[in-house]
């Protein structure tokens, strides 16, 4: 039996995943804690797992964050603040609350999602005073390469020179500012400086899990050793589903099309003009670009009311689980959450894509590069465009075909599996050697978390 720790940020995208990896852990005989957010206490205990909440310092606190970036003068300037912000700031906290954590118990490997730097310090030490470090990226793929552009403009591959001008400005320039807090923040910890950019952090882990298959992610001749694909970490099936009352009424004999913007994340970390709870944004004009189309529309709002009216080959709901609702979609609009867009991939269903903030112009690029769906290229299109963009997707049947594509791919892997036996093979050398790592640090913190 292994203990096993698991370090996650609050936000939906990045605790979910871990939430499933924790209850295949306890499922396969393992101890978990989860070194995550107060508000998810009850989820860490229901899957099996111990519960030590993070401080509130430590944890995603977006509270201040929109007068913040209202004083930027730039996007640059705004893109560093998010940054610094959101996931900098609670480093030292994150870093206290895990070394207490380390230095009570012995713990025989780490998962920490990428958000969660308070492990930097970890992973800048010495390997042989901590135990194995596993980053899972809730995103698509951020590492730098010869045959990528930079993370974060939303483009895809290009001239290996462009691509490596665009690197330069983006880890020179764009991401400077964010980078220099990160190193004046390690070297308040004791730490040494990142050898380096701050996207690539994910280098320094014994493994970096990435949640998807070769075929949704850009190839790579320079992909670093320690990345595995490992397919997706889907939650469990739905148990007791019980169905909205108009569920009945789905018409099979035509095509059916969802549409959802996700959860709130994005209004708490995008731009304060950016509130993806306006329905305005994308699912409005995907009602009104549908309503005289020979189609029916499922929507998803997560419990933000409607404006405007509902024509009748509409159906409204909160939320239907996707292992649910996916298998009766032809067509999904989303705003491009990757975790959402993996699960329709998985399901062989095509995509049209609306990102506008965050990573999901990243994830409408790949979208669009993999043939599985057409990029909007903004989070605000009008109704016309998404009526043009269905309708290619319904009538091209090269989408649905890349989709299945997909699909097939996607039924080869098991996510959870495949981590499973990745925390097996960092540990293995360890147990044979006999090796009990416990890391101790200086730091400390009046947090006390539930043993």
């Amino acid at each position: 039996m292994a203990d096993i720790l698991i370090a996650a940020l609050s936000p939906d995208g990045h605790i979910a995943p871990m939430l499933t990896v924790a209850a295949d852990q306890v499922k396969r005989g393992n101890t978990v804690t989860m070194l995550t957010g107060a508000a998810h206490t009850a989820a860490v205990r229901a899957v099996g797992a111990r519960a030590h909440p993070l401080p509130a310092l430590a944890d995603f606190d977006d509270n201040p964050f929109d007068a913040t970036r209202r004083r930027c003068t730039s996007p640059i300037r705004a893109l560093n603040q998010a940054i610094i912000r959101l996931f900098l700031e609670p480093m030292p906290h994150q870093a206290a609350e895990l070394a207490k954590v380390l230095g009570n118990k012995r713990f025989d490997a780490i998962i920490a999602n990428y958000g969660f730097v308070g492990v930097l310090p970890l992973l800048l030490g010495d390997p042989a005073q901590r135990p194995p470090v596993l980053y899972y990226t809730p995103t698509p793929l951020m590492l730098s390469s010869r045959d990528t552009a930079p993370y974060g403009l939303g483009l895809p591959p290009l001239h290996p020179w462009c691509n490596r001008a665009l690197t330069v400005f983006s880890q020179r320039v764009l991401l400077r500012e964010a980078h220099h807090t990160t190193n004046t923040m390690l070297a308040s910890l004791g730490s040494r400086a990142l050898p380096t950019s701050l996207l690539d952090v994910g280098v320094l882990a014994d493994r970096l899990i990435v949640p998807t298959v070769p075929l949704f992610e850009y190839p790579r001749s320079d992909l670093p050793e320690n990345v595995r694909f490992v397919g997706a970490v889907h939650p469990r099936p739905t148990g007791g589903f019980t169905p909205p009352p108009w569920w009945s009424e789905i018409d099979a004999h035509r095509p059916v099309v969802h549409v959802t913007q996700g959860d709130d994340f994005p209004r708490r970390f995008a731009r304060p003009d950016v509130d993806d709870t306006d329905m305005s944004r994308l699912i409005e004009p995907t009602i009104d670009a549908l309503r005289d189309a020979d189609v029916t529309v499922i929507v998803t709002t997560c419990g933000t009311p409607l404006r405007s009216r509902v024509p009748t080959n509409t159906f409204v709901a909160d939320h239907i689980p996707y292992d649910v609702l996916l298998p009766k979609i032809d067509v999904m609009v989303t705003n491009g959450g990757y975790g959402a867009v993996q699960r329709a991939v998985a399901a062989g269903v095509p995509l049209v894509v609306a990102g506008g903030t965050e990573d999901k112009p990243e994830v409408a690029a790949r979208v669009a590069w993999s043939g599985t769906g057409i990029n909007l290229r903004t989070g605000t299109p009008s109704a016309t465009a998404v009526a043009a963009a269905v309708n290619d997707v319904l009538r091209d049947d090269r989408y649905r075909r890349r989709a299945r594509e997909l699909e097939v791919a996607f039924a080869q892997r098991d996510g959870v599996a495949e981590i499973a036996a990745l925390i097996d093979e960092v540990t293995a050398p360890r147990r044979r050697n006999g090796c009990v790592p416990v890391w101790n640090a200086a730091i400390s913190s009046d947090s006390k978390g539930e043993t």
